[in-house]
């Protein structure tokens, strides 16, 4: 009985030391870290002020998109769960109050590119009153996105976008 008990711990030490916290295998290791990429910043197309606009008293007026990119992006992570993964970012706003905070994908229909790049951008709605700057902690915003298994089939690696810089975490 002594025997095989102790060829069963021996075993087990084993197969513990063969670093499976390193391993392909072990899900929390499907993502890396994420790491800060220069992001390209785009001009909007000029609208003519002298054309004028139509509109009606009964037509509704388009929705207002007020949300902004955050100032930018300080962490970028990727936590697996039963049905997918988790992408969680956090950034900073330029100044206090933030609100309606999102991890909007750029192409809307969370469909990465050729090359399995999926980008999401990481907006928020500042309040219409002024708002003091205050510290980075006071400014700090959090948000996460629920991607399924399905969804990460394509992706190779994922990027958040802000104003000043981008973050991306790659497959490995």
């Amino acid at each position: 009985m002594r025997k095989p008990l102790m060829l069963l711990i021996l075993a087990s030490l084993v197969l513990a030391s063969c670093g499976w916290r390193d391993s392909r295998v072990n899900p929390r290791n499907w993502f890396g870290r994420g790491k800060e990429v220069a992001v390209a910043t785009e001009t909007a197309s000029p609208v003519n002020p002298l054309i004028p606009r139509r509109s009606s008293i009964l037509e509704k007026g388009p929705v207002v998109d007020r949300s902004v990119p955050i100032g930018r992006v300080t962490e970028l992570r990727i936590e697996p769960t039963n049905t997918g993964a988790i992408v969680y970012a956090t950034g900073i706003a330029e100044r206090q109050g933030p609100f309606q905070a999102k991890l909007r994908p750029s192409n809307k229909e969370l469909i990465p590119d050729e090359n399995g790049v999926l980008t999401f951008d990481f907006n928020i709605v500042y309040p219409n009153r002024a708002t003091p700057v205050g510290s980075d902690l006071t400014r700090t915003v959090h948000e996460a996105h629920s991607l399924s298994k399905q969804e990460l089939a394509r992706i190779r690696v994922v990027r958040v976008v802000a104003a000043q810089n981008a973050m991306e975490s790659r497959r490995r």
